[in-house]
This record gives structure tokens, sequence and C-alpha cells, in this order.
């Protein structure tokens, strides 16, 4: 929005009131349903509290308070700007970069763990339309921790079980399935004239889901094909991968 008045913010303040029951949104909310951001109100006052009341409010006390939805939003909103699901560092920096965005704490109602606020999110979007791309990251979460335990538990029992590979030639990265990364390793070296070099692999019982999320993840850095420009924190991320079943 451009030329923002302050009977703009005013009219909104009490239009969104009028929809809401009579009652004020609070800062978050009210962002959310008027577009106004932060700095739109901030150019007249110091605190949101006292544009409610010029309009004619009593100030909301519980302004700061978010609902669920509105959380799950803004984590869902996070996770397309990262391409992942977000860690606590993830929504300090979020909070930093914007007034309007809950703390990281707040977050914490949904659990403590990645697991269990991807839960959260996967339980709350699984039979909406719209959200393909955040289920499948909130399924990689939640699989990541479950397959983990399951294999401490239970052992690897063999059978149908592939892996996602990277592989380093040069200066790229290729990152591909199959389900004999050694031979592959072999294959792929007598087709390239640089020397090839297995960084890391993840075993999985779904190669092709994991395969295409790290390529959907690494996109921006894709040269052709399976090949990737990648540097020393996207190697980390996919290291820190071990088996997902």
């Amino acid at each position: 929005m451009s030329n923002i008045t302050k009977q703009d913010i005013l009219d909104a303040i009490r239009k969104t009131a009028e929809k809401n029951g009579g009652s004020p949104l609070g800062a978050a909310r009210f962002e959310s349903e008027s577009g106004f951001k932060p700095y739109d109100w901030e150019k007249f006052w110091t605190k949101f509290g006292d544009a409610q009341r010029e309009a004619g409010f009593v100030p909301n006390q519980f302004s700061f308070a978010y609902a669920d939805e509105l959380l799950i939003q803004k984590l869902i909103d996070l996770i397309r700007k990262l391409n992942r699901f977000p860690g606590r560092r993830d929504l300090t920096v979020a909070k930093n970069s914007n007034a309007a965005f809950p703390s990281e704490s707040a977050f914490r109602r949904f659990g403590n763990t990645k697991k269990e606020q991807a839960k959260k999110v996967y339980t709350y979007i699984k039979d909406k339309n719209g959200y393909e791309d955040i289920v499948n990251i909130c399924t990689l979460i939640i699989k990541e921790t479950l397959g983990q335990k399951n294999l401490e538990k239970n052992g690897n029992k063999s059978g149908e079980i592939g892996e996602v590979y990277l592989f380093k030639s040069g200066r790229y990265y290729k990152i591909g399935k199959t389900n004999d990364t050694v031979r592959r390793g072999a294959e792929l070296r007598i087709q390239l004239p640089e020397k090839m070099d297995l960084i890391h692999s993840i075993k999985t019982d779904d190669p092709s889901g994991i395969e295409a999320y790290w390529h959907k993840r690494f996109e921006a850095k894709r040269m052709q094909g399976e090949w990737f420009d990648l540097n020393s924190a996207d190697i980390k991320a996919f290291k820190r991968w071990r088996r997902i079943i």
C-alpha cells in the first residue's frame, strides 16, 4: 500500500473490529486481516494500543496472543520461504526481521521439537488443497525422526531399502537414487572425466520421494539434470539425514 493515511488505519481498525463482534483485533491479527504492516501504523503511533484507543476502543490487553490458526499460517509462510521446516534459530531470525512475526516461544504450544510442530501443521493441512508442498516437508520431518528410532529398535530389515546419494565431481554435486551406491558410483566414475567422490548417502524405503525433496530444496542451485552447485551449509544439511524409513 502507498500513501497510507492515519484515517486509513483508524477506519481499518474499526472495520475489522466490527467483523470481530465489536472487539478490536490484536496487532498480528490486524496485520493478517487488513494488510497493514507495523511500519504503516508506527508512522502515527508508538504503540498499536494507542491506535486502538484513538479509534474509540479500549486496547486489547491480549493483543499479542496468537490463535493456533494464525501461528500455523505463519509457520507455513516461513516453510515456503525457506523450503524446509524451520528450527528455533530460523524462528528467531524471522522475528528479528519482522516485529509482527510471533516470537519463537509462541510456537512452543505446538511442542518443543520440530517433529511435534511438524505434526501439528500436518494435522491442520492434510485434508486441505494447495498445501502439497508443506505436507511433503512435514512428512519428511516426521518420518526422519520415526525412521531413525525404528532402526535403532529393530535394526535394518533389508529388502526394499534404497539410497539417495550425494556424489561430488569437480566443483559440482550430483543427487540421485539407487539400490546400490557402490555400483552406481563405479558407473558414474566411468562416465565422468574428473574424480568422483561419495559424500553421503541416505538409506530409505522411499528413495523417489527423498530424492524429489532434495532436488526441490536445491532447485535454485541446479546446474543441469541432477547436478547442483552446493555450498558447505547445503552439504551439512544433507549429511544430517541418515535413514528415512
